[in-house]
């Protein structure tokens, strides 16, 4: 029967890397919302000053309720990330616009060319710093054009003050949405810098236990059985290999004969060390090239099925190598006892993760696929497939 192979050292300690709650950007979605509570305060002292010269005294109160609602809205709304979507910023860019195009009828035209301000005032600049925060400079400087363009068109006369607030409207989106760019970089790469810390720390963890205890065992395997002949020669040899390799990968180092170049490498070199008496390999006739990192994962991926193969279907195997267009496909099949549907589920839950981490773990990192196909007394295959552009 098939089955993955045995528990890997250190199982059952998984390290995680935390993730920030909110990131970076949850400050500025803050400091927006006490901008809008701010700036509405000051549009209210605007409006108590005025009142009397408004047009419609009672429509600008009530345009000061509706600020105050969508004012709370968006503080709720740009509270949580998955509600920062398109919906939320063009509803609250439409309503800042439809609140600067009926100014003109609130405050009136003969007020606002006796130099009364309008309604929105710096409140108006709310829509483009959200904007801003959510998608860098280009959507804060494409929501203040907007809004910059719609305030000067409700003026009766342009001047200098209304130019010098559109251009900073234009300011507070381009610097806001490059700061806020800035911050999600920051964060990104603080991420991965803490992601390989942990990754070293479980890396330095795991060299001890297979320093402790499996290079032990392998040198121990490999001294004694160093002078003797036939098969217990061999695993000593076998031995002896493996702890050499291990004691490279513990160090960081590639193990003796991988090769660390990374330019095209011919697939079937790789896969043609695994061809014997019992392991029939089927190639094309012309180089099967492929990044070597890659090439050299598939092959080891290749390895591990054969592996497999030797220890539940007495090691006769046929592999074929197709090089498509696209793909690059190795099909490992033997005529085993095969297993039945569910047998693997099983095994990653019984902690054996031979082909979910040899095989699969390495077939997801190059952006990868793996179908195991299996019934029992039928065999098992095993396809390996990687794209052309691997990661």
């Amino acid at each position: 029967m098939w089955r993955p192979a045995g528990r890997p050292l250190g199982c059952g300690i998984v390290t995680t890397v935390p993730t920030p709650p909110g990131g970076f950007e949850v400050p500025l979605w803050r400091a927006i919302a006490v901008f809008r509570v701010a700036s509405l305060a000051y549009v209210c002292v605007l409006v108590v000053r005025h009142f009397d010269r408004y047009a419609h005294p009672l429509a600008a109160g009530g345009l000061v309720l509706l600020m105050a609602a969508w004012t709370g809205v968006t503080a709720v709304g740009y509270a949580r990330p998955a509600r920062r979507g398109w919906p939320l910023l063009v509803a609250d860019l439409s309503v800042v616009l439809g609140i600067l195009l009926v100014n003109p009828w609130v405050v009136g035209r003969e007020a606002l060319a006796s130099g009364v301000p309008t309604l929105a005032v710096a409140w108006l600049a709310g829509p483009v710093l959200a904007w801003a925060v959510s998608g860098g400079r280009r959507r804060g400087t494409v929501a203040a054009l907007v809004l910059g363009a719609a305030d000067l068109a409700t003026r009766e006369r342009i001047g200098q003050s209304s130019l010098t607030g559109v251009i900073l409207l234009l300011l507070a989106g381009v610097v806001v949405g490059h700061v806020a760019r800035l911050a999600v970089t920051a964060e990104e790469r603080l991420h991965r810098a803490v992601e390989l810390e942990a990754a070293t720390r479980e890396r330095e963890r795991l060299a001890r236990d297979i320093h402790d205890g499996v290079l032990q065992v392998l040198a121990l395997v490999q001294r004694r059985g160093a002078h003797l002949d036939g098969e217990a020669g061999e695993l000593a040899r076998l031995a002896g290999e493996q702890e050499a390799a291990l004691r490279a990968l513990i160090a960081g180092a590639a193990p003796a004969g991988a090769g660390t170049e990374s330019g095209p490498v011919d697939l079937r070199a790789l896969v043609g060390r695994y061809a014997s008496a019992t392991v029939s390999l089927s190639a094309p006739a012309t180089p099967v090239s492929l990044p070597g990192p890659v090439a050299r994962e598939l092959a080891a991926a290749t390895a591990a099925a054969l592996d497999n193969v030797a220890r539940h279907a007495d090691g006769r195997a046929w592999v074929l190598i197709e090089d498509e267009e696209a793909t690059v496909t190795v099909s490992v099949r033997d005529e085993g006892p095969g297993f039945p549907d569910g047998r693997l589920d099983e095994a990653v839950a019984e902690g054996r993760l031979g082909v979910a981490r040899s095989i699969r773990g390495r077939l997801a990192d190059l952006g990868g696929t793996v179908r195991i196909t299996s019934a029992p007394g039928a065999g098992t295959e095993v396809e390996l497939t990687v794209p052309r552009a691997a990661r």
